[in-house]
């Protein structure tokens, strides 16, 4: 594993010359199963994420599975991060042939009553980190004609959300940005591919606090580990858009025929619970306070 200071290095004196693939929130969930597929094919393989022993297993995971692990502990959300990734990657040697965006958080709750600047982290982390560190690599994988992004979107990003209303923005930008790069690139022999699916077996709906919403106990779960291999494939293939799951599937065709008016209630009913602050904010809980009609309404229904 290489994970020496990056002042030990000289960046201009090294120029870059082996391809890498760069992967963020390698150290868990999809990220980490992608970097391990990815891995079989050999290569460098640069890890990064927040987690040292995440990471750490990681990099012996890509190790064991063929591949060459380079690995750098970042936050992403910071405004120099991008920056850093690039300079990390010249420093030893490498140029990133393949970029994979899956560095990502949501927050379930209303807007008005979660705490602004958590909620802001949710965009500098899923759009504008991603958007700055695609940006900052796809004029070099043009120039040499090779190479390609996979972004993690989600199947969130085919509707509007409401009480995790940034997370399925940020999803849908996460979504339209890589389709129209996909149809720009495709001339100049660069793929980008969107990977959506459905709710998958990690740690992020416990974090999001959505592993208990209504939405997300409905859609069965997919393995990170099954969404990696199609996401692979799928962008080996030159896909645009890659949906693994039946139920995702499903889920944005029905979002594209069903009527806001209709949907969004829905939506919004799934992933509100009676024991969440009320979107007032008043402080009551929501089935004591704007929610009490309807939850009057379903005790006498039963």
């Amino acid at each position: 594993m290489r994970d020496e200071p990056l002042q030990s290095r000289d960046a201009s004196s090294r120029p870059p010359t082996r391809p890498a693939t760069v992967v963020t929130g390698a150290s868990s969930g999809i990220g980490r199963a992608l970097a391990q597929v990815i891995a079989r094919e050999g290569g460098p393989i640069v890890l990064i994420g927040r987690s040292p022993e995440g990471l750490s297993a990681a990099a012996a995971e890509v190790r064991k599975a063929g591949g060459e692990p380079f690995v750098l502990e970042l936050d992403l959300s910071l405004i120099d991060a991008p920056q850093k990734i690039e300079d990390f990657v010249a420093a030893h040697g490498l140029f990133c042939d393949v970029l994979v965006n899956s560095a990502g958080y949501g927050l379930r709750g209303a807007a008005a009553t979660l705490p602004i600047e958590d909620q802001l982290g949710i965009v500098d982390l899923n759009i504008r980190a991603l958007t700055d560190l695609t940006l900052r690599l796809i004029s070099g994988m043009a120039a040499r004609r090779r190479g390609g992004v996979i972004n993690l979107s989600s199947v969130a990003g085919a509707l509007p959300g409401p009480y995790m209303a940034l997370y399925y923005a940020s999803k849908a930008f996460v979504r339209s940005f890589s389709l129209a790069l996909h149809q720009e690139l495709a001339p100049s022999g660069v793929t980008v591919t969107c990977v959506a699916p459905g709710p998958v077996r990690t740690r992020f709906l416990d974090r999001a606090g959505a592993g208990t919403a209504g939405l997300f106990r409905i859609l069965p779960e997919l393995d990170a580990d099954d969404v990696a291999e199609q996401a692979w494939r799928g962008f080996k293939s030159g896909k645009r858009l890659i949906v693994p799951g039946i139920s995702a599937k499903l889920t944005t065709l029905a979002a594209s025929l069903i009527p806001s008016a209709a949907m969004l209630p829905l939506v919004g009913r799934l992933q509100l619970k009676g024991g969440d602050p009320c979107p007032c904010g008043s402080g009551k809980k929501f089935r004591k306070c704007c929610g009490a009609s309807r939850f009057q309404r379903r005790r006498s229904a039963s």
